[in-house]
């Protein structure tokens, strides 16, 4: 059988902590609230051990202990102790000189009270009885019981001294708080007038707490809209009834006319239980409902987005039963919004396997884990089934899982595509693996290879197992490897493809190779170079030809120049008097090739036909030619035609440019005014203009038969003159540039 406690205690929390202590350990539990209450109870149905606070009003600990211990029928019964407020070692003397069993001081941790509980239940270490008179006279109790009333009276008095400080500056908080507040505070008087108002109604709705308080709550009225006037007046007397009211938000008029949503808070003012008015706290919302209804609004507007939108969207509990879904679920499975909604459960649209990976997924889900889009093959209410990918998230209530929600995306034309992106994959593997050209792919951050076709394997005789994870320096010699590493540096730091004319690579057999090779940086989609990929052609029997074709094309270009040099003697043989006037008009055109900037096969054009380009006076009689009076109508009719007999001696000779057609045009002018056909401007071929300057200067600049030498000044007057009439404005420009600012000279100029 349990032992019967009685616990004794003013204060209805420490009983219950008590209580609940003690029934933990197993023991039965009675309770009093003061001494007098306790030895009632006491007397009625005595307890095995009783455990009593020492201040108590009626009666108090100590008092109780003095009755308990003179009453027959209890001083047997052990007495405990058990206080926060009498702690001094003269109370726990006075305490045990009254009789009791123990003097514990508050609070203890369960298991060290019932150890000491125990001990006294079994008898262990218990004082004497006490007598009938306890100390020996009652006179002398009454004289420490006062004198310890008395020490507790005066740490009563600085406690109370203590608090009305802190209350004071409670209410001086309160003040500061009342008219600082941001809400605003009004009370109102069983009469229904207002009796105080904080500033912030001011600040809110824009009247003064002047203009409010000693005002009856009717007079208020244009403050409210009508239908909240009538609730705020209803709710009014409710409250100065005593009858509690929710808080609930009214529509307020502020003095600028402004609709403002206050929401208020009221509670009865009492005076010794008697009602004196109401306080109440109006906070001002205004913004909070334009949230409100902003969020109504985005509400809706999410409904129908979700309803609307083309991915099929659904929400169900754990059970997999749907609880909500949009149209696009409908069409998805070709079904109907009812069809759904008749109990359907998603698990029947898996196979058994997607519907076990369908739970597992869910319970890792629930524990946190973060799982993204997985692949299900999904049946239809036709029967007919389409691979998907869904992605799910977890549906909280009061931060419990309660739900899924998940969109469903068809992946069925993706599927197609993988599928023809493998082909195509193979078509491409299939043509890079037969392109003639070395096709190799690096990675960027330590140019290891990663592809190479059979064509690279061909060409270094190195199998691609042997090279892919390898660098160059593997299998190249280092001042290739350095080359190659060098170049491969370039093209992924400057994001650009690198031409790389020639490089040479040594194969597996120590053959050496020549190749052209493109290099091109392999993006990835944040921009930065990934892969490098290299394209190599071998034209190593190429330079072979090139080589080959360039010693015979010199050999050629030798025989060339001496078959030329021999018809500019042969010119120079019937035209004795302008002998050098061919060489160094070619001088002249070949330096203003080069500062016009012209390429090279244009130079050599122009270098060639100024070489001969009075050939086609072979055909013009020695006698003319030299004569040394000015020619007549006929004769010179007979010289102009040099430039079309030079055209006809040149027209069946092979050259890299029109050389032919040059000589042809050599006396053409560029407003048309020249011979033999009066071209005009750009259909005068660019070197043909050249050679016509340059004619024209070293003709006027040396001596002629008929006349002596005009000078290179007069000649640069001549062109500059003529300038865009009868000569090219670019080739007269650097003519002059040669002669006024680079100071160029012939190497041998006749007087």
């Amino acid at each position: 059988m349990s032992k019967k406690i009685l616990i004794v205690d003013d204060n209805s929390a420490n009983l219950y902590l008590l209580e609940v202590i003690l029934k933990g350990f197993g023991l039965e539990v009675m309770q009093a609230g003061n001494g007098s209450e306790a030895l009632n109870k006491a007397r009625e149905n005595p307890p095995d051990l009783v455990i009593t606070d020492i201040l108590m009003p009626i009666m108090d600990g100590y008092t109780l202990c003095r009755h308990w211990n003179t009453d027959e029928k209890l001083k047997h019964i052990p007495l405990v102790f058990y206080t926060a407020t009498y702690m001094e070692g003269k109370d726990e003397v006075f305490a045990l000189n009254l009789g009791a069993a123990r003097f514990i001081i508050k609070p203890q941790d369960p298991k060290s009270l019932m150890n000491i509980i125990s001990e006294v239940l079994e008898g262990k270490n218990l004082p004497k009885p006490a007598t009938d008179k306890l100390l020996g006279e009652e006179m002398e109790f009454l004289r420490q019981h006062n004198e310890i009333l008395f020490r507790k009276l005066e740490k009563k008095m600085t406690d109370l001294e203590i608090i009305n400080q802190k209350l004071k500056v409670s209410e001086e908080r309160y003040r500061l708080s009342f008219e600082h507040a941001t809400d605003i505070i009004y009370t109102i008087d069983t009469d229904l007038r207002v009796s105080s108002m904080s500033p912030a109604v001011e600040t809110i709705l824009g009247y003064k707490p002047s203009n409010m308080i000693g005002r009856h709550i009717s007079d208020l009225q244009k403050i409210f809209t009508p239908e909240s006037y009538e609730r705020a007046l209803a709710d009014t007397i409710q409250v100065l009834k005593g009858e509690p009211v929710a808080a609930k938000i009214y529509q307020f008029v502020a003095r600028d006319e402004t609709i403002k949503y206050g929401e208020i808070n009221g509670a009865p003012l009492k005076r010794n239980d008697v009602i004196i008015g109401m306080i109440s706290v109006a906070r001002d919302i205004s913004d909070r409902v334009k949230a409100e209804n902003e969020l109504k609004e985005s509400e809706r507007k999410y409904r129908e987005l979700y309803d609307f939108l083309p991915i099929p969207v659904y929400e169900m509990d754990f059970n997999s039963n749907i609880t909500a879904a949009n149209r696009a679920i409908y069409e998805a499975f070709r079904g109907r919004e009812e069809d759904l909604k008749k109990g359907f459960n998603a698990w029947q649209a898996l196979s058994p396997e997607d519907v076990e990976k369908s739970q597992d997924n869910i319970q890792r889900l629930i524990k946190g884990e973060k799982i993204e889009g997985t692949e299900y093959t999904f049946r239809r209410l036709d029967g007919s089934a389409f691979p998907a990918i869904v992605v799910s998230s977890i549906i909280y209530k009061n931060d419990r899982p309660v739900g899924l929600r998940g969109a469903i995306i068809d992946i069925t034309e993706r599927r197609k595509a993988e599928e023809e992106t493998r082909r195509i994959n193979v078509f491409l593997d299939s043509i890079v693996e037969h392109i003639p050209n070395m096709i190799f792919l690096k990675d960027a951050k330590e140019l290891r290879f990663v592809r190479f076709n059979r064509a690279g394997e061909n060409l270094t005789g190195f199998s691609r197992e042997e090279l892919l994870g390898k660098n160059d320096h593997d299998f190249f010699p280092k001042e290739q490897a350095d080359f190659f590493a060098e170049k491969d540096r370039q093209v992924l730091l400057g994001k650009k493809i690198v031409d790389i004319p020639e490089e040479s690579l040594t194969t597996r057999d120590k053959n050496l190779r020549v190749l052209h090779t493109q290099k091109v940086p392999i993006l990835n989609a944040n921009g930065e170079s990934e892969y490098l990929l290299g394209i190599s052609e071998d034209i190593t029997e190429r330079k072979n030809a090139e080589e080959t074709l360039r010693k015979t094309l010199a050999s050629l270009r030798k025989s060339v120049n001496a078959t030329v040099q021999v018809m500019v003697s042969a010119v120079e043989v019937r035209d004795p008097y302008t002998s050098g006037h061919q060489t160094r008009s070619a001088e002249l055109a070949m330096a203003i090739a080069e500062t016009m900037g012209l390429p090279r096969e244009m130079k050599e054009s122009v270098l060639m036909a100024a070489s001969i380009h009075d050939i086609g006076k072979l055909s013009v009689p020695a006698e003319i030619l030299s004569k040394p009076t000015k020619l007549n109508k006929n004769e010179f009719s007979l010289i102009k035609e040099h430039s079309r007999r030079g055209f006809e001696i040149l027209k069946n000779v092979e050259s890299a440019g029109p050389l032919a057609e040059i000589v042809y045009q050599h006396h053409e002018r560029m407003d048309g005014s020249g011979y033999p056909r009066n071209l005009k401007g750009n259909d005068i071929l660019v070197e043909a203009r050249i050679l016509a300057v340059a004619d024209v200067v070293e003709a006027m600049a040396s001596h002629r038969p008929y006349r002596a030498a005009l000078g290179v000044e007069a000649a640069m007057k001549e062109i500059e003159s003529n300038r865009g009439i009868l000569y090219d404005p670019e080739v007269v420009d650097a003519c002059l540039k040669l002669f006024r600012e680079n100071g160029f000279q012939w190497t041998n100029l006749s007087a």
